[in-house]
């Protein structure tokens, strides 16, 4: 995105990727649909950012929902919004307008070169591990997009830490984010791996979520419990809701009534309509249960014995990286003039469900133009 807005800007550009071929997490993303952004009010999509809300809202104000739905249409693809609101091509994968995008690029000039990892600074030059050895360039203006620290193999192995820190420009380590949850299942729950947990809401810290999980051989994972890493990952309790609709006192009333003949699971399948999974996780945790009004407490709020989260490089994404003070409002490096950031790579935090690939989007044009705007001036 940076590499558009400086070309539509006038200036040659060339991006150089390390990867044999380019936006390799791009075209993972659109592997579970691309979803761009969230087609919801300014003020609603920016408190998806949490207490990264404030600074990242120039940017966002500047390129957000309406302009990423007319930039993938720009480019020839057509989009639609979900019963969510989340905004996806309509062709359910990323391919497609990476395509359009790499032909747009083309279109401006833009070079490309592959296979050229980034190793460091020599002066104000870039140098480079190449396939003919040691290379160096010396570009008027510089975006780094380096990434993050998770899919280390799609080319976001946060290598770039070191020399940036060399540098002497602040810089903070990786943690996981949008990620899933390590629990020591009993042999209970193996019939359940791979089963998704529906329509139940979730609780870590101040965070709440309402979604699906999916159980795991080693956890559970899923859009309910991504948007709660960052309380999750400061050991903040999960407690499971698996009847939001209904209140304590509403779920206690059913329970008061006689189970007569009934297993305990077909009591609960036909009081509560809880499915086997949901079961499952009751009897996981409080094994034998409760009765009565202390079932129900633990029906709205069960707290599971969470390990910790996922390794960082299972991690949809990322915090860390390039700290606040390291930057101005034009998002370039105050030790390095000339030199900007942009995505991942930069300290903040987002769920998925659009917010994170359009805060990537909006820092690259806020870089990029920044950047051409420094070169003309």
């Amino acid at each position: 995105m940076a590499a558009q807005v400086m070309a539509e800007a006038g200036l040659a550009v060339r991006v150089v990727d390390q990867k044999p071929s380019v936006a390799r997490k791009f075209l993972m993303a659109g592997k579970s649909g691309l979803n761009l952004t969230k087609n919801e009010k300014d003020a609603d999509f920016l408190r998806g950012y949490g207490k990264d809300a404030q600074w990242l809202s120039p940017m966002i104000d500047a390129f957000g929902v309406a302009e990423v739905m007319d930039w993938a249409e720009g480019l020839g693809q057509e989009i639609f919004t979900g019963s969510t609101g989340r905004v996806f091509p309509k062709a359910m994968k990323a391919s497609h307008l990476l395509r359009a995008w790499l032909a747009y690029l083309e279109e401006l000039g833009v070079d490309i070169a592959t296979r050229r990892a980034w190793i460091g600074w020599e002066g104000d030059s870039l140098v480079f591990d190449a396939p003919d050895g040691r290379e160096t360039i010396a570009p008027d203006v510089v975006v780094f997009a380096l990434g993050g620290g998770s899919w280390a193999r799609l080319g976001s192995d946060g290598a770039w830490l070191e020399p940036f820190g060399g540098d002497d420009i602040p810089v903070r380590g990786f943690e996981p984010s949008n990620t899933g949850l390590c629990l020591d299942w009993s042999e209970h729950m193996e019939r359940h791996f791979g089963s998704p947990v529906k329509n139940i809401a979730l609780r870590a810290g101040e965070l709440r979520s309402r979604g699906e999980i999916v159980i795991t051989k080693s956890g559970m994972e899923g859009g309910g419990v991504y948007p709660l890493t960052p309380a999750l990952r400061v050991g903040a309790a999960l407690q499971l809701d698996f009847l939001p609709d209904l209140s304590e006192a509403a779920i206690s009333k059913r329970l008061s009534r006689p189970p007569g003949k009934m297993s305990t699971g077909t009591y609960l399948r036909k009081t509560l309509k809880l499915d086997p999974v949901k079961i499952g996780l009751l009897n996981e945790v409080l094994r034998p249960l409760p009765k009565g009004a202390d079932l129900a407490a633990k029906i709205k709020a069960l707290s599971l014995p969470v390990l910790g989260v996922m390794p960082l490089d299972q991690a949809i994404s990322t915090v860390g990286g390039v700290m606040r003070e390291a930057i101005n409002g034009d998002l370039m490096l105050k030790a390095r003039p000339g030199n900007f950031v942009a995505g991942e790579m930069l300290d903040w935090d987002a769920p998925t469900g659009g917010y994170l690939i359009t805060a990537c989007l909006s820092t690259g044009v806020w870089a990029g133009k920044a950047a051409a705007r420094y070169a003309l001036r």
